[in-house]
C-alpha cells in the first residue's frame, strides 16, 4: 500500500489523466452493471437510458477525472496529506469521512434546493421522479464539480488514511447506486431495524426525488431528523 502513491508518481501526466479516466469508467459500469442486475433479480424491467442521459454520463465522467486528477495534483504539492501506513486510525478516518461528507453535502444540497441554482443546476437531476442507476451520474457539470470540491476541501483538512479514503470511496458509489434504483432492495423486515432507521435507503431518496422539500441527506437521516426536513415514506 505505500508503493501505491509512489508508483502513481512515477507516471507521466497523460497515463495518470487516462488511467483516473479508465478508473471512473470502470465506476460507472460497475454501477450500471450492478443496478441492472439488482432490478432483474426483483424482475423489475430497467428503464433504458436516452441519448441525453449518456451524454451527461460521459461529462460526468470527464469532470470527475478532473476531480481525481486535482487531488493527485494537491498530494503531490502538499496540500493533501495521506497516511499509508496501517494503524487502528483507519476506522476513525473512515467515520470522520463518513459523517463529514454526509452533513457537507446535506447542506450543500439543502442550500441549493432553496435557491435559483435549484433551476439551473440541480433541476437537471430531478427530472428523473423514478431514479435509475445511470441518474446517479446525470447531473449538471456546476454541480458534480461542486461535489468534487467538497471533497478535497475534506481531504486538505487533515491526514488521512489512504485506505479509509479507498473504503469511504467504495462506501459513497455503494448508497449512490441504492439511492438509485427503481426498487427497494432491502426487505421490510431490515428497514424496521433501528439502525436502518438513521440509513439512507433506497426508499429514503426516492422519497427526496418524489417530494423535493425532504430527505436531503445521502448516506443518513440524521441531519434530516436533526433540521427537520425527514419525511417519511
Amino acid at each position: 500500500m505505500p508503493n501505491v502513491l509512489h508508483d502513481l508518481d512515477q507516471l507521466s501526466t497523460t497515463q495518470l489523466w487516462i488511467l483516473f479516466l479508465v478508473e471512473n469508467l470502470l465506476i460507472t459500469l460497475s454501477v450500471l452493471v450492478i443496478g441492472g442486475w439488482i432490478m432483474k433479480s426483483h424482475q423489475k424491467p430497467r428503464t433504458r437510458p436516452t441519448r441525453k442521459d449518456w451524454v451527461i454520463c460521459g461529462v460526468t465522467n470527464v469532470i470527475n477525472t478532473v476531480v481525481t486528477y486535482l487531488g493527485f495534483y494537491l498530494c503531490q504539492t502538499g496540500y493533501i496529506a495521506i497516511d499509508t501506513q496501517l494503524s487502528w486510525y483507519i476506522l476513525l478516518d473512515f467515520m470522520i469521512l463518513f459523517f463529514a461528507m454526509d452533513l457537507l453535502m446535506y447542506v450543500f444540497h439543502y442550500l441549493i434546493h432553496k435557491s435559483f441554482l435549484y433551476e439551473v443546476v440541480h433541476g437537471l437531476h430531478h427530472q428523473s421522479v423514478n431514479p435509475k442507476p445511470i441518474d446517479l451520474f446525470v447531473l449538471h457539470p456546476v454541480e458534480t464539480f461542486a461535489f468534487g470540491t467538497l471533497w478535497l476541501v475534506l481531504l486538505m483538512t487533515n491526514s488521512f488514511s489512504l485506505i479509509a479514503i479507498m473504503i469511504y470511496l467504495t462506501v459513497n458509489v455503494a448508497f449512490g447506486l441504492l439511492g438509485h434504483l427503481e426498487i427497494e432492495p432491502l426487505p421490510e423486515l431490515w428497514r424496521q431495524k433501528r439502525i436502518f432507521r438513521y440509513i439512507g435507503t433506497a426508499t429514503f431518496h426516492h422519497r427526496h426525488h418524489q417530494d423535493v422539500t425532504a430527505n436531503f441527506g445521502f448516506y443518513t437521516s440524521l441531519w434530516d431528523k436533526l433540521f427537520g426536513t425527514f419525511g417519511k415514506s
